[in-house]
């Protein structure tokens, strides 16, 4: 399997580029680190070209300019699937943390976290909820290796969306953190940068 030469990072809803520093700061790769940020969101400036997820999702397909991995949280994920769809050339590895990843999330009877997130966010973009695209029936094309990462305290993304994932993606692994939330990338920084860092190759 192909190494990456860069590493892209999608935040979650929040579109913070700071949510995934601490794992990337514990990291101890040589590759190039892309922490994308979503324009309009948590503070970022907004962006007259950015109008839906799909513009999002051409965020990071233009990163995908080399050997690379995508790196997601939550509603990161779904969009990290849908670039691995349209740009698998360059796809080396794929890590997922927390997400619905494109399915439907109704059938894990998983807590909606729209409400929550727009009395936190009310200036954020109203279209960034409207993504209900099902992949389901495409992930499997997904050739690069898969890590999942799951907690089993979180009501927004069960561990069994997690496995229903593992599932779908043809070489993939769930690794669940006792106790862990939908942030668990920050609360277990460095639990999740070895995870990834196994995943994608590093040495310890």
């Amino acid at each position: 399997m192909t190494a990456p030469s860069k590493l892209i990072l999608l935040p979650g809803a929040a579109g913070s580029p700071n949510f995934w520093r601490p794992v990337s700061d514990l990291l101890p790769h040589p590759e190039k680190r892309i922490l994308l940020a979503w324009p309009g969101f948590d503070g970022v400036p907004r962006d007259l070209g950015v109008r839906g997820i799909s513009d999002l999702m051409g965020m990071v397909t233009r990163e995908m300019d080399q050997p690379c991995a995508l790196i997601a949280q939550s509603m990161g994920g779904v969009i990290a699937v849908q670039a691995a769809l349209k740009h698998p050339e360059f796809l080396t590895h794929i890590v997922l943390a927390v997400t619905s990843g494109g399915v439907d999330m109704s059938t894990f009877h998983a807590e909606d976290w729209r409400e929550s997130f727009w009395k936190a966010n009310p200036a954020a973009p109203s279209w960034f909820a409207d993504c209900d695209e099902d992949l389901a029936d495409r992930i499997p094309s997904i050739k690069a290796p898969a890590l999942l990462l799951w907690g089993d305290a979180d009501p927004i993304s069960p561990v069994a969306a997690g496995e229903y994932l593992q599932k779908l993606f043809p070489d993939s692994r769930l690794h669940v953190l006792h106790g862990g939330k939908h942030d668990l990338a920050v609360k277990f920084a460095s639990e999740v940068a070895r995870l990834i860092g196994e995943h994608i190759g590093h040495v310890a």
